[in-house]
């Protein structure tokens, strides 16, 4: 049995700010210790049984690293925990995701539409793993290799949006420009595209195009985010609006909306923007 000993790889260390996850952590790290010596297992027979090293059983048992899904899993195998070990799978998952992500991945799972508009960027939720990576790679003063590694997680998961059934309503407007520039390579510029081209043909998607040469645009003032809720709240988000901060005023909700409608209505049509994207794929 081939056995990891690595023990910093980037992405798996526990943010020290984040004292939910800490605590998730020392609950996680409490319990299966506490099911190992249960059952009578040293930490070296433990180690050899689930393949990895003694150091990172003692750093995962002292909630001092966010364990591995497998880990969990084969934890769960090897103790014969009934269920227990794989209980806690989902919140030790959480720990990866930055505070303010997991807020809005919270936020996410529960909407029951969402409006979304990125002036910079393709919109993280229509990212490919390569081209986030890249981005992020980009950042500048850079992050860290975990946060990095933290971030994708976080961005990877957040995802999962695309799966619900029934699934949210989503509306999408990208810049044109922000589909053109070849971050990464032409060849990763490729592989976005056609990811494009098969999100937009979910049922509950609508993505939609704004062209760079519109004479008028209601989204110079920067992005913005509304996601709506089945009891009829709402919580919107923009840099121009409270400061970027959250709001469900609807005063400020009805400034949001009035704008992305008219953004929406200024761009191309969901099955002009299909076609387009289509242009572009076969011009890169």
């Amino acid at each position: 049995m081939s056995v990891d000993t690595e023990v910093d790889e980037p992405g798996w260390e526990v943010d020290p700010d984040d004292e939910w996850g800490l605590a998730v952590l020392a609950t996680v790290g409490r319990q299966l210790k506490l099911r190992r010596e249960a059952v009578g297992m040293r930490v070296a027979d433990f180690a050899v049984a689930v393949g990895y090293g003694e150091d990172l059983v003692y750093k995962i048992e002292g909630g001092k690293r966010i364990p591995r899904p497998e880990y969990l899993d084969k934890s769960e195998e090897v103790l014969d925990a009934g269920g227990l070990i794989a209980a806690m799978k989902e919140d030790a998952a959480k720990v990866r995701y930055p505070k303010k992500v997991r807020a809005l991945a919270k936020m996410e799972a529960q909407a029951v539409e969402l409006q979304l508009y990125d002036p910079l960027n393709i919109h993280g939720l229509l990212q490919t793993p390569e081209y986030a990576r890249t981005l992020l790679l980009m950042r500048r003063p850079a992050y860290t290799g975990d946060e990095v590694e933290r971030y994708i997680a976080a961005r990877l998961a957040r995802k999962t949006i695309f799966k619900r059934d029934p699934g949210p309503e989503l509306g999408f407007v990208l810049e044109e420009w922000t589909l053109r520039r070849p971050l990464g390579g032409k060849a990763l510029l490729r592989r976005q595209l056609e990811h494009l081209l098969e999100t937009a043909q979910l049922r509950n998607v609508e993505l939609q195009v704004m062209p760079m040469d519109r004479e008028e645009h209601a989204g110079v003032d920067g992005g913005i985010d509304v996601l709506k809720f089945a009891d009829g709240s709402a919580v919107g988000r923009s840099p121009v609006v409270a400061n970027g901060r959250p709001v469900s005023e609807p005063k400020l909700l009805r400034i949001l909306e009035l704008r992305y409608g008219i953004i929406r209505a200024q761009a191309l049509t969901p099955r002009e923007s299909t076609a387009f994207i289509e242009q572009l794929l076969g011009e890169t």
